[in-house]
């Protein structure tokens, strides 16, 4: 039997990281990190460059054949065509990734963080879903700070995905990270200790049901 998948997610600034590293962690768990499964996908010879030297030609590559990242990266926040063919292109290949490391794990609870899981309508290749949710003036800093990059460019990165509001919404599992790291730890381990690690899927759906927790 495969493992119950917690699918998390959020948006961009959101710390939807620090919480998946934290409450896998807590409930020693694996966790499968979606965006490093697309980073691999884009290097050198993998089936992402191919698909995107295909789409595109040599738009999105440095002279020395890599994908130029940081230039993709921009354009997909400027122009939403460009970001659904690039998503077109590289959402299938990431799916069948997801699906591989997922089949090689055995236990009873597996984190799986998805950055675009709504964007992507992946909510059916998981259990449940946990969404890392930040205000957006919180989220705007974060962006600025982590990536050195001026509010317009953070603005607008936040603006290609979903509304967080809107994910937040879906969720089975909300955990507001808006202020202090302090209190945010404090939610991710109280959801920490609904999944024991003698992990009942019956025992979930009754959480799921109840909805007590930061809903």
């Amino acid at each position: 039997m495969r493992p119950f998948l917690l699918g998390i997610t959020g948006g961009i600034g959101s710390g939807k990281s620090s919480v998946s590293r934290l409450l896998a962690s807590y409930c020693q768990a694996p966790l499968i990190d979606i965006d490093q499964c697309c980073r691999h996908l884009l290097a050198r010879n993998q089936p992402g460059w191919f698909a995107l030297k295909a789409g595109w030609g040599d738009t999105f590559f440095l002279p020395d054949g890599e994908v130029d990242r940081v230039g993709l990266r921009e354009r997909i926040f400027k122009d939403d065509d460009v970001r659904r063919q690039v998503d077109t292109l590289l959402h299938p290949l990431a799916l069948e990734a997801m699906r591989l490391e997922v089949s090689r794990w055995r236990g009873p609870l597996l984190l799986v963080e998805i950055p675009l899981l709504y964007e992507a309508g992946w909510q059916k290749e998981v259990d449940a879903v946990l969404v890392v949710y930040a205000r957006r003036g919180a989220q705007c800093c974060r962006v600025m700070r982590r990536d050195g990059v001026s509010r317009r460019k953070a603005t607008l990165a936040i603006a290609a995905q979903m509304d967080l509001g809107a994910k937040a919404r879906q969720a089975d599992f909300v955990i507001d990270n808006s202020g202090a790291w302090t209190a945010t730890r404090d939610h991710v381990i109280a959801l920490g200790k609904s999944l024991p690690q003698g992990f009942r899927i019956d025992f979930v759906k009754k959480v799921l049901d109840s909805r007590t927790l930061n809903k």
